[in-house]
């Protein structure tokens, strides 16, 4: 067994960052070292930055949006298409789609996928909520942005029936062929898909 090189305040940090998706034990040191090499320019801000993440940061209550304000920034933006609710199962992919600009609505976090195996089925998520939300008067659309997987697309078929008695159309993400995707390199299954779904030209 290795003998430590450092005291154990510096091996308790190590351990925490390697706890972050990402990082590994090896990255987790390179990581702490840096920190450590520059803490007045890094270590400080960042714990000043976790100290108001810790006091600050809530779920908002109306999407499930991670915010410092309740209702979130999204959710109170009056730029937004009230008719729209893009329903995602993360708040990581909210972030990706409006990092893409991808959508000038509403969002909701389902919180996850239903997984039977894991032991994740509806009254682990959010579906009920959104559910609710989605027989206001003002939602026309809800859009599935939910990943192609078979988790993701049982948990999409599960919302579509709770839907069919909202006065809301139900669309799903196209899937297919990327952006400067070469047909080479891409799996079956997303060959199929994007024969499927092909459109005009």
């Amino acid at each position: 067994m290795p003998s430590a090189v450092a005291g154990p305040e510096i091996e308790r940090l190590i351990q925490l960052l390697a706890r972050l998706p990402g990082l590994g034990p090896r990255s987790a040191r390179r990581a702490a070292l840096h920190l450590i090499k520059k803490r007045d320019a890094l270590m400080a801000p960042l714990s000043s930055a976790l100290q108001v993440a810790i006091d600050k940061v809530q779920v908002c209550k109306t999407c499930g949006n991670i915010d410092t304000q309740n209702p979130c920034t999204v959710c109170t933006d009056p730029r937004r298409d009230q008719s729209t609710i893009v329903v995602v199962a993360d708040v990581a992919d909210l972030w990706a789609l409006e990092r893409a600009s991808a959508s000038g609505g509403l969002y909701h976090v389902l919180g996850g996928t239903l997984s039977p195996l894991d032991g994740v089925g509806p009254q682990d998520l959010t579906i009920e909520q959104l559910v609710a939300r989605a027989h206001a008067d003002t939602v026309h659309e809800v859009v599935l942005a939910l990943n192609a997987t078979v988790d993701g697309q049982t948990t999409a078929h599960y919302i579509t029936d709770l839907l069919q008695d909202a006065n809301v159309k139900v669309t799903r993400l196209a899937h297919g062929v990327p952006v400067g995707g070469e047909l080479d390199y891409l799996d079956e299954g997303t060959l199929a898909a994007a024969m499927r779904q092909r459109t005009l030209f």
